[in-house]
């Protein structure tokens, strides 16, 4: 019982300090990207719960795997540990998920145009598609040099009418400052997000289902920190495992390969419950390698003493 409360006490700190973190990260680089349309209504409500949204996935995985390594170092049984997981993530992901709901439904407007200023000159741009602005940022429907791909350069001294529109200025894109490895993975956890999503907007019960699979397979990968006598190492290997089932998930998610298992499974299972179904069978099978392991190890253990007696 004792090690039950260390257990929950390190995986509540744990999810809480990753949840916010990533979302206080999400929701100022989202108002900073805000900050550069002109003109632009930000809705704080809004901009949050998409921030908390896509910051879900990563406090489930990364609170999962720490908490393992720390029931791991405190050598409690490993079958308390993955039950105690299970339970606390399930319950942690289903109230921060109605939580982001109410969230949502706060939806106050703040104007944040007048908080750009910049001199004539300044180039936007995102994609294909960039303008220089040949007045001051403030003034939105100054004249403006546009450039679309394919098309040669368009001078727009008023830009309105329908043949000479005003386009929105597009954000500047700093995506291909971050090195590649990062991107994809910060690319995989918003898809995870979206499906999480997805599936909480549709029908609460295959939410459930899918949040629940993906932590039973994420927390039955306990055995990992047990293969060497280095807990680090153990904390890297599982880093490394728990980044090939993001993948897998993204995997799995896509509509060619749900259709695939689904036609193995002959409609037995509908569309939405594929992919928890796989994560519950690949869960239940390394929980079950686990206990034959460990009662392979015992009674090996018992034929040693008795020998050496």
């Amino acid at each position: 019982m004792k090690n039950f409360a260390k257990l929950t006490i390190f995986f509540t700190l744990s999810f809480i300090a990753i949840l916010a973190i990533s979302i206080i990260l999400r929701f100022i680089i989202s108002w900073i990207e805000l900050a550069r349309i002109i003109p632009v209504e930000a809705r704080p409500g809004e901009e949050f719960a998409k921030a908390a949204w896509k910051a879900l996935p990563e406090a489930i995985y990364f609170s999962i795997l720490l908490t393992l390594n720390y029931s791991a170092r405190r050598t409690m049984s490993i079958f308390t540990s993955i039950f105690g997981i299970i339970i606390l993530a399930c319950a942690f992901s289903a109230g921060v998920s109605l939580g982001i709901s109410r969230t949502e439904a706060l939806r106050p407007t703040f104007k944040l145009g007048s908080t750009i200023k910049a001199e004539p000159g300044l180039l936007v741009s995102q994609g294909a598609t960039s303008i220089i602005l040949l007045r001051e940022s403030t003034d939105v429907q100054g004249p403006r040099v546009v450039a679309i791909s394919g098309r040669p350069l368009n001078y727009q001294e008023i830009p309105m009418g329908p043949n000479n529109r005003i386009l929105s200025v597009p954000k500047i894109s700093f995506g291909e400052e971050l090195p590649w490895f990062i991107r994809s993975i910060g690319l995989d956890f918003s898809l995870s997000a979206g499906e999480l999503k997805s599936r909480f907007d549709s029908d609460f019960i295959s939410f459930a289902a899918y949040a629940f699979a993906l932590i039973l397979f994420l927390s039955s990968l306990r055995f990992i920190m047990d293969l060497s006598h280095w807990p680090l190492a153990n904390v890297f290997i599982g880093a490394l495992i728990f980044r090939l089932i993001l993948s897998l998930e993204i995997f799995l998610n896509s509509r060619e390969i749900n259709t695939l298992i689904g036609s193995f499974l002959d409609g037995r299972a509908p569309a939405p419950f594929v992919t928890p179904l796989v994560f519950c069978a690949l869960g239940i099978l390394t929980l079950f390698y686990t206990l034959v392991t460990r009662i392979a190890h015992g009674v090996g253990r018992k034929s040693k003493r008795a020998a050496d007696a």
